[in-house]
C-alpha cells in the first residue's frame, strides 16, 4: 500500500505543513516504515536508491570542487551514483562565466542562468556556494530536497563567508557540514554529516578553502551514497553557538593602525587577501590622501620596525589608477 501526504519541515507531522504538493515522506520525518520509494502526487517515481537524477546550484572555486566530484561519480558507470547532472549558475559579467560555469561547459553539462533552474525531473538538488535563497517551492520539487555542502561547523558561520570569517576571528577549528536545506533562512537545516579539522597556523582564506572543498566534495558523495539513510538520520542543529558569516564590508575590513595588533593586522590580510596574498586599499584616511609610496615611507615603515618580526624588504607595494568613473579618479594601494 502507498501513502501520500504533504512534506512537513520538521521530524514529525504534527502541525501544518509547509508544502502544498503531495510527496512521499520519508521515514525520519513521517515515523513511518519503509521506504521513500514509489511515486509522487504527480505519478512521477521516486527512486529508493541510485542512480540519483541531480541539480547542482554553485558559482565559484569551493562550487566547482563540488561539482567536479559529481561529474566524476556520473562518469564511473561501475558505481552508478550519479545518472544525470545538471548545473545552475548565476549571471557574471565575464564572457567565460564564473568557474562552475566554465567547468560545467568544458564537461558539456546542461547550465541553466539563475533565476532559470530548467524543467526537467530530478530527485535531489545540491548546493554549494550558490548565494541565492531558494524558495519553499523550488525546493518542494525534490523529493529527497535539496542538500547543503557548507565549510564550517554549522551552527558556528552561517552566511555567505564562512571561511574569511573562521580565519579573521582565528578560530582554531573549522569543519564542512552537509545539511538539508530548509525554506526562508539560510543554513538553519538539519545536520545530515559533519566533520571536524584544524586550521593550520597562518593559513589563509584561499588555502583553507581548497582544503575544505575537497573534504566536503567527498562527503557529498558519501551522503549520496546512502541518500534515504542519510536523511533519516539527521539531526536539528544546536540552539546554542550560533554565528553569523555576513559579506566583508567596508566596516569590516577597516584596518586601524592605533588600535590594532600586528596579529589582528596579518589576520585581516589572510582572511581578505586573495591567492596572491594581495589586497587592495581603496583609501588611507589620513589628513591627505596618500599614494602607496606615500604611506609607506611616512607610516607604515615605521610601524613595520616597531611591531612587526616581518622585514619591510618581504612587502610589496603598488600604486593602481583606475579608468575615470563618474568624474573621480580613485586609487588603490595593494599590499601584500
Amino acid at each position: 500500500m502507498r501513502v501520500f501526504m504533504r512534506r512537513c519541515w520538521g521530524t514529525l507531522p504534527v502541525g501544518g505543513c509547509a508544502g502544498r504538493r503531495k510527496i512521499p515522506q520519508w521515514p525520519a520525518l513521517a515515523g513511518l516504515s519503509g521506504s521513500p520509494g514509489g511515486e509522487d502526487g504527480w505519478g512521477v517515481r521516486v527512486r529508493e536508491k541510485p542512480p540519483w537524477r541531480v541539480l547542482f546550484f554553485g558559482t565559484d572555486e569551493f562550487a566547482r570542487e563540488t561539482l567536479r566530484a559529481l561529474h566524476a561519480a556520473r562518469e564511473n558507470k561501475e558505481e552508478e551514483l550519479i545518472e544525470k547532472l545538471e548545473v545552475v549558475t548565476v549571471p557574471s559579467p565575464s564572457p567565460k562565466g564564473l568557474p562552475v560555469k566554465q567547468f560545467a561547459v568544458q564537461s558539456q553539462l546542461p547550465v541553466y542562468e539563475w533565476p532559470d533552474v530548467g524543467s526537467g525531473e530530478y530527485d535531489v538538488g545540491v548546493v554549494a556556494s550558490f548565494g541565492r535563497l531558494l524558495s519553499e517551492a523550488l525546493i518542494l520539487k525534490f523529493p529527497y530536497g535539496i542538500l547543503n555542502v557548507h565549510p564550517s561547523c554549522l551552527p558556528r558561520w552561517r552566511g555567505p563567508a564562512p571561511i574569511i570569517h573562521t580565519v579573521l576571528h582565528g578560530d582554531t577549528i573549522t569543519g564542512v557540514t552537509i545539511m538539508q536545506i530548509r525554506p526562508k533562512r539560510f543554513d538553519v537545516g538539519p545536520i545530515l554529516k559533519q566533520e571536524v579539522i584544524p586550521v593550520p597556523p597562518k593559513t589563509t582564506s584561499k588555502e583553507l578553502e581548497a582544503v575544505l572543498s575537497r573534504l566536503g566534495a567527498d562527503m557529498l558523495i558519501s551522503v549520496l551514497k546512502n541518500l534515504p539513510e542519510s536523511l533519516n538520520s539527521g539531526r536539528q542543529q544546536p540552539a546554542e553557538g550560533v554565528t553569523h558569516a555576513p559579506k566583508i564590508s567596508a566596516a569590516t575590513s577597516c584596518v586601524k593602525w592605533e588600535e590594532q595588533t600586528s596579529e589582528q593586522i596579518f589576520r585581516l590580510y589572510r582572511a581578505i587577501g586573495n591567492i596572491d596574498g594581495w589586497i587592495g586599499v581603496r583609501s588611507v584616511m589620513l589628513k591627505k590622501t596618500l599614494t602607496a609610496t606615500d604611506f609607506y615611507n611616512g607610516y607604515l615603515h615605521h610601524w613595520y620596525q616597531k611591531n612587526s618580526p616581518v622585514q619591510p624588504s618581504q612587502c610589496r607595494f603598488q600604486t593602481l589608477r583606475l579608468p575615470p568613473k563618474k568624474r573621480q579618479k580613485k586609487k588603490i594601494i595593494a599590499v601584500q
